[in-house]
């Protein structure tokens, strides 16, 4: 079977699947899997362009994807007044101590060279360490002390949610340039424990920076950029329509949020794939699969394969930031302890891995694929459990045992398809698409 032919099959299964879920269960059931299959299509495509691409082994996904998630933050929170009275120039000169220092070691790289250069370099960042933690530590307990119960940070800027999804993108590349010049020199399995370690960092920082994320309390009732579902039960216009419908006003308003958040992901979506697309097609695409293929022979041919692999890293790492600021933005809510290896990392590499890596196409049907078996595997897990234990008495201790070990049922799916995909089809769903040379 062709790859156009692959596509419009497994994408009709799919649709059928959440079709089923529609009919069987719920709609808004149905529609807020398609949200986070959506958001998690995305993030399978930003791995999808540093692996599938260029063969980059990131496993600190999570982090870029926090990242994405303070954005929203930063963006759409109000403003604390009393914390920037309380600690907001001292941060300010923390900034200010902090860039004076990172140019003075620049300068002092390019003008004093060898060992002494790296005397004094070490000289600065040492005194410059001791410059930030005098105005940093102060401006900290200050925030932290100001309300907070309630507050205990400085908040955001107040503007439209919305546009985290871009600022998002804007942190996740600044990190991902920082790790790329520290780790894109190192071999694969170095890279891959290396972007685990910093994203591991990344992850501890917001746990712990309470002035800038409240840390464990959590930051919640973020602004939303759809209609609240009170508002349209209050809305004359609305009701109206739910009548014609002939639908429950607090049904109608479930369902129209969940599909207005989808429309909006979508196009996000839709615009990311004809980019990547775009991509991969070019001849920048194919210069990046011929560095994947065979490094050294790209090098010979000279190109510069470390500059390419560091523009690859960056460009995915935005896509997985953006795909982390629409999660947030639809939890509603900024909760650093959610960011797991199991989720933000493991389960997109079976994404990509299950979908077929290097092929864009494969990557997003992952995504859908992987996260609706992810989220349906613990109902029907129970559901199954209660089958076939539905002889047995009630008080039998293997029938409690199997019906308790339901909601463990997600990982060990997860590998079981991993496996099956590995063993029949190791290039994935829809793999990549392999040019043949014309005879």
């Amino acid at each position: 079977m062709s790859n156009r032919n692959r596509i419009i099959v497994l994408y009709s299964i799919m649709a059928g699947l959440l079709l089923l879920v529609g009919f069987g269960q719920s709609w808004t059931l149905s529609l807020t899997i398609l949200n986070l299959c959506l958001i998690s299509a995305i993030m399978a495509l930003g791995v999808n362009i540093q692996w599938g691409y260029a063969g980059l082994f990131n496993v600190g996904i999570m982090g870029f994807a926090a990242l994405g998630g303070l954005a929203g933050i930063v963006i759409s929170m109000p403003p604390v007044p009393g914390a920037w009275e309380a600690g907001g120039t001292g941060i300010g000169l923390t900034i200010v101590a902090l860039i004076g220092t990172i140019g003075l070691i620049v300068l002092a790289r390019k003008k004093i060279h060898g060992k002494k250069g790296n005397f004094v370099a070490i000289l600065i960042a040492v005194a410059g360490y001791f410059v930030i933690r005098h105005f940093f530590d102060p401006a900290v307990a200050a925030i932290e002390g100001y309300d907070a119960a309630r507050t205990g940070y400085l908040g955001g800027l107040g503007l439209p949610i919305i546009f985290s999804w871009l600022v998002g993108g804007v942190f996740a590349a600044g990190a991902a340039w920082m790790v790329g010049k520290i780790a894109l020199g190192l071999r694969a399995d170095y890279l891959a424990i290396a972007t685990l370690g910093i994203s591991e960092i990344i992850i501890a920082v917001l746990r712990n920076e309470e002035w800038l994320t409240r840390g464990v309390k959590n930051v919640s009732g973020l602004p939303r950029p759809v209609a609240y579902e009170v508002q349209l039960q209050q809305a004359p216009w609305f009701l109206d329509l739910a009548t014609t419908l002939n639908l429950n006003p607090i049904f109608a308003s479930a369902l129209y949020v969940r599909l207005s958040y989808a429309i909006l992901f979508a196009i996000v979506l839709i615009i990311i794939m004809w980019l990547a697309e775009r991509a991969l097609n070019s001849p920048w695409g194919r210069m990046m699969r011929a560095i994947r293929d065979n490094r050294d022979a790209a090098e010979a041919m000279g190109k510069d394969v470390t500059r390419r692999h560091l523009q690859v890293f960056i460009l995915g790492s935005a896509v997985v930031g953006i795909a982390g600021a629409m999660l947030t933005t639809l939890d509603g809510q900024f909760t650093p302890g959610q960011y797991q290896p199991l989720r933000f990392t493991f389960l997109i590499w079976v994404m990509v891995i299950v979908g077929g890596s290097g092929n864009n196409w494969g990557a997003v049907l992952g995504g859908f694929l992987i996260w609706f078996v992810w989220v349906e595997a613990e109902p029907v897990g129970g559901w199954l459990m209660s089958v076939l234990t539905s002889g047995m008495d009630a008080s039998n201790p293997i029938r409690l045992q199997l019906i308790d070990a339901a909601p463990y049922m997600r990982p060990l799916v997860m590998g079981l398809i991993l496996l099956l995909c590995l063993r029949f089809s190791p290039r994935g769903l829809i793999p990549e698409r392999v040019a043949r040379a014309k005879h």
